[in-house]
């Protein structure tokens, strides 16, 4: 039986054993900050040489692992194994990408002589760590979106305390392995486990400098108020909108779609929620995407043709069920799915839903898309910003002037043209309006975050 303080994590599809995790204590955490905080100095004074150095070796060990991480990832999230698999592919890439932003962080040169009073000095400025930074992320991309605040930390010079989802510590604890091989000092990453508690201890702790935060936006409003003046970067969540028009390759739309709404049961934050599709073609679309919907393949992550696995948790399940027996209540039809067995809920597909469902204003985080028909490329557009949320979104047509239009009208943080808002690749700035979030992922981005200004004027 474990101890009192450790537990077991469980396979989400079928309960099995994954590992066994030690819950951190106030003075684990404390011991993690004190350690981090003592290493600062040595992660600010190393070569731009040496951090590029340490990136590309952990990039390379990551690579070298492939089918290991990626069944460990399956295992303890639920994760498909084909989505398991592209996940540690792509933290290969954003540690590459650290690892050039590591050997071109710069300042610049300001021409004080502009000023009446600037005669005679030089100045530039360079930039310098931020120092510890507390990080928080959730279970859903348990090595990649570590690797977007670990990465862009020591390329910047920053020492980091993780605390990953209590569901899916698994995969981190593997990654502080792989830095620790790849050269990273002591203590400049290291990992405590537990959940609310064990977050409340790490962000308002005084020597933590940046607070960089993956979750809900309700977590994100708490960790603001106990901030104080730091600096705070938050990914939040999304109700992700796609629009097709009458100019649209149907066939695109709806492979994109597909992909785009179901991948990992909808367990993404940019996961396509909403889809407006224009009147007079809104029947084929149905047609076609419900048809594609219905070949998409539920079971278990570990077979590799599996495309849809189980929620994380029963919560996250009930939760999911509860919203969709709201909306058919409240008028909403089931076109495809809407089926439940334990956690594993079938690709759904609804439509006569409204913007007050729940279905449509929060953030489902499940397999559920909404089919939405508009009359007006404008109605589309003023729809899609009808939302709380930001984050990315999709639009699929020919015409170039309603492509820039939309770039221009929607209130994101990214727009895709003829291409799913679940599209991202890692050296993009990633991040969303509204309650999407603050700031920007990507490594050069967190870098920007992740270090201050420091202002240096000579005097001739």
């Amino acid at each position: 039986m474990p101890q009192p303080n450790t537990y077991r994590v469980l396979n989400p599809y079928d309960d099995s054993v994954v590992g066994e995790v030690t819950e951190s204590s106030r003075e684990d955490v404390e011991r993690a900050i004190a350690h981090a905080a003592g290493v600062r100095g040595a992660m600010a004074d190393m070569t731009a040489y040496q951090r590029g150095a340490i990136l590309d070796k952990a990039s390379d060990l990551i690579g070298a692992q492939v089918e290991a991480l990626a069944l460990l990832m399956a295992r303890e999230s639920g994760k498909p194994l084909r989505y398991a698999r592209g996940e540690v592919k792509r933290a290969v890439e954003t540690f590459r990408f650290a690892a050039d932003e590591a050997r071109r962080l710069h300042g610049e040169t300001v021409p004080l002589d502009a000023a009446q009073t600037g005669s005679g000095k030089i100045g530039y400025y360079v930039r310098v760590p931020v120092g510890v930074i507390a990080a928080i992320t959730p279970f859903n991309f348990p090595l990649n979106l570590v690797a977007h605040k670990i990465a862009p930390a020591i390329a910047a010079g920053c020492p980091m305390v993780l605390k990953p989802n209590p569901q899916t510590p698994l995969t981190s604890l593997r990654l502080a392995e792989i830095l620790a091989e790849a050269g990273l000092p002591d203590g400049a990453f290291q990992v405590v486990i537990g959940g609310a508690e064990v977050g409340e201890w790490l962000t308002t702790d005084s020597r933590v400098a940046m607070i960089t935060f993956t979750g809900s936006v309700g977590v994100a409003h708490a960790i603001s108020k106990n901030a104080g003046i730091r600096r705070t970067t938050f990914e939040l969540g999304g109700n992700a909108a796609m629009i097709v028009d009458e100019t649209a390759d149907l066939a695109t739309a709806v492979e994109k779609a597909a992909v785009g709404a179901f991948a990992y049961s909808g367990q993404v934050c940019i996961s396509v929620q909403r889809i407006y599709v224009q009147r007079n073609q809104y029947e084929a679309f149905k047609q076609a995407f419900v048809e594609r919907v219905s070949r998409l393949v539920v079971g278990d992550p570990l077979d590799e043709a599996t495309e849809l696995g189980p929620l994380i948790n029963d919560a996250a399940a009930d939760r999911i069920h509860s919203w969709l027996e709201e909306a058919k209540l409240s008028g909403a039809q089931v076109v495809a799915g809407g089926t439940r067995n334990g956690r594993t809920i079938q690709p759904t597909v609804l439509e006569g839903v409204d913007s007050r469902m729940k279905v449509m204003c929060a953030e489902i985080f499940g397999p559920v898309v909404n089919l939405i028909p508009f009359d007006s490329f404008e109605q589309a557009l003023d729809a899609v910003n009808d939302s709380e949320f930001g984050l990315q979104a999709g639009v699929f047509t020919s015409d170039l002037k309603r492509a820039l239009q939309a770039v221009k009208r929607l209130d994101v943080g990214g727009v895709m043209i003829n291409e799913s808002p679940m599209f991202r690749v890692d050296q993009m700035p990633y991040g969303g309006n509204k309650n999407s979030g603050v700031g920007r992922e990507g490594p050069r981005y967190a870098v920007e975050d992740m270090t201050v200004l420091k202002m240096v004027v000579l005097q001739s």
